[in-house]
């Protein structure tokens, strides 16, 4: 009876949401540029202000990942995001093309549904409310079930600035009942207009199927390749920087190591001084048993944990300062587990002959479970940098840095975001690093510039210019075979 009521207590507050966020929203569409900036400002200051302790009760609620990582990756969801977005341009023309006379002129989408997951469940409120509210959005936040009260929390801060600052009460909500049901409805209602799905791939596939438009964030099974003319020792640092960095739990982080049997012995010294710790064949399958159910699924109780507590739980014996489990492996796929998408600080490590074999590994781990995602280089060599970038199937070929902050944006030049889709490569409706000017519908403006009467002209006079260099054509290899024969 209990599971009934809760059951009906989620669909009814989904309802209630929807219903004043709708109204909400329809407000907030009429703001100007400048309430809506004055709006996004406060919440991101409020944000920045409460970004300890939303890190705080987010590692206290999950027990996933490290605190002053949190800290950092809500800061980068409030200062650093708004410092991007804070002179976007969302309010009415915010184009303008006087040559060709054409004008784009953005309009808020509506009401959205946020997910967010359990791995990032503050940094994910706090980014999506204020891209949102930037392009005069309103959102109701799903958040894990393991994550309720830390994400309502975020998202409830962010509501009383926004409401503190000029925006209309409910424009942000958050289920405190979450359910599978209460998902569901809050993806499928005729109010919700799209879907911003951050999470595991069931929930990802749920956001595609409802119906609704949506940007879904795939796995991430990133590799990071380090080519022979790399400086191996910066390369493994900022390897274990990333792999360590809330405990592997961001996306975009390295899964393997792809290194070359020319410079193999140097990365793996770096590797092991850096904390790095390789396991013996029959230790590789102790941890594969632990870190993956007889389903093949990933066991969450490794997600976002340290690299001790995991080989410990696994039966193995590391030294307490151990920071990564390095697994050497012989293949890719279902049977090399430790090849797929780990949240937590494990790596695959492989050695090639030369960059097009790592070019062709590389591919296959993304085609395990990366496709569209992100892949991590590091080089010297702009050729090969180069032939990579084109070649690799990832929407992010992210150079010389560590990749789970390179691939958001912390420290490369891309759009700073937490959802960073993969686009059609990775079942995605876009490839974009997601922003406000992605929560937009953009309607063009566009005068005459030329007279049905000229158009004809000018395609008539196509059509002669394409007989007449066709004729010539024709003529000249007439006369080459003549010569010839």
């Amino acid at each position: 009876m209990m599971r009934i009521d809760k059951d009906l207590m989620s669909i009814q507050e989904v309802r209630n949401l929807i219903q004043k966020a709708k109204e909400a929203q329809e407000i907030l569409s009429t703001f100007s540029q400048e309430e809506i900036d004055k709006i996004v400002k406060a919440m991101a200051e409020e944000g920045m202000r409460a970004a300890r302790w939303l890190a705080k009760v987010a590692v206290e609620e999950t027990d996933i990942g490290d605190y002053e990582d949190k800290v950092i990756k809500n800061l980068f969801a409030t200062k650093r995001v708004y410092d991007n977005i804070k002179d976007l341009k969302t309010v009415g023309i915010i184009y303008s093309d006087d040559v060709n006379r054409v004008y784009h002129i953005a309009e808020p989408v509506g009401v959205i549904a946020g997910l967010a997951p359990t791995t990032n469940p503050t940094s994910t409120a706090l980014f999506k409310s204020l891209i949102s509210i930037k392009a005069r959005n309103a959102v109701i936040f799903s958040p894990h079930p393991r994550a309720v009260d830390c994400t309502c929390q975020a998202v409830e801060i962010m509501h009383k600035a926004a409401v503190h600052a000029g925006a209309p009460e409910g424009v942000l909500g958050c289920i405190h009942y979450p359910t599978l049901d209460a998902t569901n409805l809050l993806m499928k209602h005729p109010d919700t207009a799209l879907i911003l799905a951050t999470g595991g791939s069931g929930m990802v596939k749920a956001a595609y199927s409802s119906g609704k438009p949506a940007f879904g964030v795939g796995p991430g099974n990133v590799p990071a390749y380090i080519e022979r003319s790399a400086d191996a020792r910066k390369a493994v640092k900022a390897i274990i920087y990333s792999k360590t960095f809330d405990n592997g739990t961001i996306c975009s982080s390295e899964q393997s190591i792809i290194c070359e049997k020319e410079n193999s012995k140097e990365v793996r010294r770096a590797l092991e001084e850096a904390g790095g710790r390789f396991l013996s064949k029959e230790e590789i399958h102790k941890l594969e048993r632990y870190a993956f159910r007889p389903d093949g699924s990933l066991n969450p109780d490794i997600v976002g944990k340290p690299a001790a507590i995991i080989a410990e739980r696994a039966g193995i014996k590391v030294d307490p300062d151990i920071k990564v489990l390095i697994a050497e492996l012989e293949g890719v796929g279902m049977n090399f587990p430790l090849s797929r998408e780990k949240l937590s600080p494990l790596l695959a490590y492989y050695e090639v002959n030369n960059w097009q074999e790592a070019c062709e590994l590389s591919k296959e781990l993304l085609a395990l479970g990366g496709m569209g995602h992100t892949l991590s280089i590091h080089s010297e060599n702009e050729v090969i940098i180069t032939r990579f970038a084109l070649e690799k199937p990832a929407s992010r070929i992210v150079v010389n840095t560590p990749s789970c902050l390179g691939a958001i944006g912390g420290t490369t030049g891309l759009v700073p975001s937490l959802t960073l889709g993969c686009g059609t490569l990775g079942g995605n409706s876009t490839s974009d690093n997601v922003g406000p000017m992605n929560l937009l519908n953009i309607k063009r403006l566009a005068y005459e510039i030329i007279s049905p009467e000229k158009l004809k002209d000018q395609l008539f006079s196509m059509e002669t210019d394409d007989s007449l260099n066709k004729e010539m054509i024709e003529k000249i290899i007439k006369e080459v075979l003549k010569k010839i024969s």
